[in-house]
């Protein structure tokens, strides 16, 4: 069983960043692929970003690619997510998530795919 306890939201003006936090229960994190989803209101989650166990294989959504960078320190049970130039559209809960898989391999989109889940940090982003 892992437990999961997102950290870092908040409010912040369009085009300026935030840092997630993600922080994992237990001693075999690095057995783990990691997921960022998020969720307006009125809309499904949808998929954000994803790590392999080893940390060296990532996924994006086309929405965030190049403006949002995951990772992932396994000496710390933590996985992070790097917003920068936030949108207004960006704004949504987002939550941490997790799974047993291959330790080379972070693709992982659904979320029906992930069997641990986080209570989720709010970011908002004004215009």
């Amino acid at each position: 069983q892992v437990q999961l306890v997102e950290s870092g939201g908040g409010l912040v003006q369009a085009g300026g960043s935030l840092r997630l936090s993600c922080a994992a229960s237990g001693r075999t994190f690095s057995i783990y692929v990691m997921g960022w989803f998020r969720q307006a209101p009125g809309k499904e989650r949808e998929f954000v970003a994803s790590v392999s166990g080893s940390g060296g294989t990532t996924r994006y959504a086309d929405s965030v690619q190049g403006r949002f960078t995951i990772s992932r320190d396994n000496a710390n049970n933590t996985v992070y997510l790097q917003l920068n130039s936030l949108k207004p559209e960006d704004t949504a809960i987002y939550y941490c998530a997790g799974r047993r898989g291959p330790y080379y391999s972070g693709a992982y989109y659904r979320s029906g795919e992930y069997d641990y889940w986080g209570q989720g940090t709010q970011v908002t982003v004004s215009s």
